[in-house]
């Protein structure tokens, strides 16, 4: 045998050993079937035998306890799993067998269990196979607290986070100062920047009581509601437009105000939730529970003439459905409607004993063509009447009356059915209202066939998902990703919680404590976790690139909406009104025009003026079929289904928005001209700058080279004042005839490049 030939094969042996014995010492003290064996059988094994019959291969289901422990259909004498005997359990045999022709998943399938995967199944089989309902399924309950005498901890949180750092031999930060802890909080809190004034009060208060003063200060801001409710419009896909084709105008915005109103007056969660999902069906139904019912007709709605009107009538209620399963419960029940789910235990049947809460509105699936109507019914007029009472938090002109889309049931105008494949007229089964019973059997001796029973049931003592859902999304907007990443979907295929404990003593804490959202918010941002600075050393990295386990604050580009509000902040060209109808603030010429049918008043897109272009983001006008470039491309929803976390993307067109567009220009310049008319040296404008933008003290070294850069710019624009002129002529905000361009344009060159500074558009 040749060198070369022996060498090979002692490599391919030194190869195989390796892979054998590396598993073993990767393998966790005790094997738990929920967060090491269900994920393994739900990504590898339950496409073929999970919990959709049809697709299920050999009429074998590997989803249930029942049917792991089952002997095998052809030989009663042997089972899928044998406890403590993996040598004599079919489903390891299977996994680990070197015959092609029996292993599983078979080799074409492409999802081939790794050795470690297998050495996990055989460890837990030898443990007593202990098998778990899934994790998210199972109610919260009252969770013990780690103790702890560090005297980093501050509060139950903490205690939690330090004893999974002390598991992965990780230390946490020191607390961040607090020029960069009052911007975070103040971001977090209201989506805008802290004013020099609130900066230098803060910063003044030396005492212990500091921190949290300020937290109840912008708890109670009136802007507060503005941010909170950012995210629940990307949750019920709130748009200023119908969607589909034509896309036509409609007035849905006096639900947004409500939302806004909500979260300011700090309703309850339960509150909240009732009220959108079933205030027409309260007893002593009043308009203001009306009009938070239209958070179920924010769906697409079709204008477009000559479409089937019973099959768009469904796709309604299918985005209800839908919407109400990911809103509120982060399960994927939209798998379901063609089809049994393949990963989680709900059936076509559940999907359409779900789906027959939302089928009794009388609503059509056409109602007119494009300008035929803003609000289709159901829907209600709101007046000055209503207005100066219920409805006084409403944003509306004295004159006007807006009609807004609601909810409202009209009982037996028809009955639900399963439709094979999805399809509106392949109706086959009568269902009836009902949930699915692997979440919670839906009792019908506590709860009525109404939506306002679905409530009921969703606020149960007993549902394992709705606190935990929520609370998870606030981690998530607060943290950046939430403790269970994937917070759309807690099901089989979802991520599992990085900090289970931590989630389990969250939502029980919260619900127990009256689903109080601000306390909720004070209590997390209360924590060393939240307050810890953003420094990262090398060793963390390696050891948690993704910082799971909260050794550190990750830092977090702001949201589309908060990038154009600090701009505009910094510079004082904000409008701070809060609600109304939506606006529309400079855009590219064209963009309707080319991307619409070119029907209906919505062809062309007509710029508004004066106070209207400095609102706040999230008062832009939203049509989905072209919704606004610049917040887009920060990874804005588009609104157009059920979105509860937003993308993270990098790309070169940010950083060109962030160089040309005409707010950031504008707001650059405008706050070039309040330093301009300051009688101080260029050193003390650049400090101002640095604290209006970066919400801090520059120091001595960026002074220097600010200053230096300044002075660059100024020689430049002196050489060519024309360049000057074109550079400060932006916006519409008026400018005093009498400015100096050349030295107004190199202010503007210095802020305009704070504004461009990585720092100014990240919570660090």
């Amino acid at each position: 045998m040749s060198q070369g030939k022996l060498l090979l094969i002692l490599i391919s042996i030194t190869a195989m050993l390796s892979s054998c014995g590396s598993p073993s010492a990767q393998l966790p003290e005790k094997v738990s079937y929920n967060f090491h064996i269900r994920p393994i059988l739900s990504d590898k094994c339950f496409a073929c035998h999970g919990p959709d019959e049809n697709a299920r291969a050999q009429e074998l289901g590997l989803h249930t306890e029942a049917a792991l422990f089952a002997p095998l259909k052809d030989d009663d004498t042997r089972f899928v799993i044998t406890k403590n005997k993996p040598e004599m359990s079919e489903l390891y045999l299977r996994i680990s067998s070197q015959d092609t022709s029996l292993l599983m998943p078979p080799p074409e399938f492409g999802h081939t269990l790794s050795e470690n995967d297998i050495a996990l199944i055989k460890k837990w089989i030898e443990q007593g196979a202990t098998y778990e309902k899934h994790w998210s399924f199972i109610p919260p309950k009252e969770t013990v607290v780690p103790e702890s005498k560090d005297e980093w901890v501050m509060n139950e949180i903490d205690q939690f986070v330090l004893a999974k750092l002390n598991e992965v031999d990780l230390t946490p930060n020191k607390i961040a100062d607090k020029e960069q802890l009052l911007k975070r909080a103040s971001m977090d809190l209201t989506g805008l920047l802290p004013s020099i004034e609130l900066q230098n009060r803060f910063m003044a208060d030396d005492s212990p009581e500091a921190y949290e003063k300020v937290l109840d200060e912008l708890l109670a801001d009136k802007h507060y509601g503005e941010k909170m409710a950012v995210h629940w419009l990307d949750v019920a896909r709130y748009a200023d437009s119908h969607g589909y084709q034509d896309d036509g105008l409609r007035t849905m915005w006096p639900w947004r105000d409500w939302v806004i109103h909500a979260f300011n007056e700090n309703y309850s969660y339960d509150k909240f939730l009732t009220w959108q999902l079933a205030g027409d069906l309260l007893p002593n139904t009043n308009k203001e529970m009306l009009l938070a019912t239209g958070f179920n007709r924010n769906h697409m709605i079709t204008q477009e003439g000559g479409v089937i009107d019973e099959e768009y009538r469904i796709e309604y209620v299918t985005d209800r459905t839908n919407t109400f399963s990911t809103a509120f419960m982060g399960l994927s029940m939209e798998c379901a409607k063609c089809h049994d789910h393949k990963f989680d235990p709900i059936s076509q049947k559940n999907y359409y004993e779900t789906f027959a809460f939302f089928d009794q509105v009388p609503e059509k699936g056409l109602v007119g063509t494009f300008d035929a109507s803003f609000a289709d019914p159901p829907s209600m007029e709101i007046t000055n009447e209503d207005i100066e009472g219920l409805l006084a938090f409403i944003n509306k002109a004295p004159d006007d009356s807006v009609s807004v889309m609601i909810m409202e049931d009209s009982v037996g105008i028809r009955s639900t059915h399963i439709l094979a494949r999805g399809i509106y007229e392949n109706k086959t089964d009568t269902v009836y209202m009902s949930t699915p019973e692997a979440v919670l059997p839906f009792d019908t001796t506590k709860f009525p066939k109404n939506r306002l029973g679905l409530t009921q049931w969703l606020l149960d003592d007993e549902h394992p998902l709705t606190s935990r859902v929520f609370v998870n999304r606030v981690w998530q907007e607060i943290f950046g990703a939430g403790i269970v990443k994937s917070s759309g979907d807690f099901g089989l295929q979802g991520d599992l919680p990085t900090h289970p404990e931590l989630l389990e003593w969250l939502a029980y804490d919260f619900k127990d404590k009256g689903w109080d959202i601000k306390r909720l918010m004070k209590q997390i941002m209360m924590s060393a976790t939240y307050k810890q600075s953003s420094a990262v050393s090398e060793n963390k990295l390696a050891i948690d690139p993704g910082n799971n386990y909260y050794s550190w604050k990750s830092r977090i580009r702001f949201t589309a909406e908060s990038i154009k509000d600090l701009a505009m902040a910094s510079s004082g060209l904000l409008n701070a009104e809060i609600g109304g109808p939506s606006v529309k603030p400079y855009q590219p010429d064209g963009l309707w025009a080319v991307a619409s049918s070119g029907r209906g008043i919505l062809k062309e897109y007509i710029q508004d003026h004066n106070e209207d272009l400095y609102r706040r983001g999230m008062y832009t006008f939203i049509k989905r079929t072209v919704p606004p470039p610049t917040m887009i491309m920060f990874d804005a929803s588009q609104r157009g289904l059920c979105q509860v976390k937003r993308f993270s993307t990098n790309t070169p067109l940010q950083a060109l928005i962030m160089l040309n567009d005409p707010t950031i220009l504008e707001s650059s310049r405008v706050l070039a001209e309040k330093l301009m008319d300051d009688e101080s040296s260029i050193e003390d404008k650049i400090k101002k700058g640095y604290q209006l933008i970066l919400c801090r003290q520059a120091s001595s070294e960026e002074i220097s080279l600010m200053t230096d850069y300044h002075k660059k710019q100024l020689e430049r624009f002196e050489a060519n004042s024309d360049q000057a002129l074109k550079f400060i002529t932006v916006g519409e905000f008026p400018m005093a005839e009498s400015r100096d361009s050349v030295q107004l344009a190199a202010l503007m060159q210095m802020v305009h490049t704070l504004f461009n500074l990585e720092e100014a558009i990240t919570k660090s």
